[in-house]
């Protein structure tokens, strides 16, 4: 058992923080920005709260967070309200957010600086994922710190690698994020093409994925896409947000991305169809306009 504090709540954070508690026995100290959160996760799984980021990594052997963006993760690490000013020498920062590699770094940096250890290591699986605690964790850092960080992250995780130093995990998250930019809107071709064809689009499915073009969103997602339905899972608006990671650090490294830059103006046009809350599958909801 390890005191742990989990800065951020939100959909991915909340069933996260409860896993180190009930599963992984942990003694959790919870920050979110909301403090109504805060305290209704508490009542769930029994552990404290913090007023500040700060306060919640006070004497704690590992801080997780899992906030909005790069804006969000200075904020509940850095300042004098920040996580970053009270960690103990020694202890582990660990940081589930989907942020870029240049951010991922600097965070290193400032804390290799202070005497303690970080590692970028966002996640892939969405909501339901956490809940279920079976999450795919890509890790960037020293090896020494990632092998300390492995069996607290097994708590909410199925699979978790070291992928290289510092960045990695975030560089590694836009490979899973560029990927899936591809993946949904050939599927959405494929439903829309098979619709107008005039065939049983779930028979379709149901023969194709036994083949060569099976992936996780067609078997988890065609139903409802079929439906119409699109509030399953990772919102557009959050897609969105990491397809300007992945472009961003396209123009850094030299990467071609012709695909997701693409793909990416098709989201902005279901975000003006009103879809920015839904999920990542509604790409077939542009096509169907």
């Amino acid at each position: 058992m390890a005191k742990v504090a989990f800065l951020g709540l939100g959909v991915m954070g909340f069933p996260m923080a409860g896993h180190l508690a009930k599963k992984g026995g942990h003694e959790v100290t919870v920050y979110n920005r909301t403090a109504a959160k805060a305290k209704a996760w508490a009542d769930q799984f029994g552990g404290k709260t913090a007023a500040t980021p700060a306060a919640a990594a006070e004497g704690q052997d590992f801080v997780m967070a899992c906030v909005g963006n790069d804006n969000d993760l200075r904020s509940v690490t850095l300042g004098p309200d920040g996580a970053f000013a009270a960690m103990k020498s020694g202890s582990l920062f660990v940081d589930h957010t989907t942020a870029s590699a240049e951010v991922a770094r600097e965070l290193d940096a400032a804390a290799t600086k202070a005497g303690f250890g970080f590692i970028d290591a966002p996640v892939s699986g969405g909501q339901a994922g956490a809940e279920n605690g079976v999450l795919t964790v890509m890790c960037g850092g020293d090896p020494a710190a990632y092998a300390r960080a492995e069996p607290v992250i097994a708590s909410y995780a199925r699979m978790c690698k070291l992928l290289g130093p510092a960045g990695s995990g975030q560089l590694t998250k836009m490979v899973n994020q560029i990927c899936i930019a591809g993946l949904v809107q050939g599927l959405s071709e494929g439903i829309h093409f098979a619709k107008k064809a005039g065939l049983d689009v779930n028979a379709v499915i149901d023969t194709i994925s036994k083949g060569a073009a099976q992936s996780w969103q067609m078997e988890n997602r065609h139903k409802t896409m079929n439906d119409g339905k699109y509030d399953f899972g990772f919102a557009v608006e959050w897609m969105r947000k990491d397809l300007s990671i992945c472009l961003a650090e396209s123009r850094r490294n030299g990467a071609s991305l012709p695909v997701t830059a693409l793909v990416d103006a098709f989201y902005a046009e279901v975000e003006k169809l009103g879809g920015r809350r839904w999920d990542t599958s509604s790409l077939l909801a542009r096509l169907e306009r």
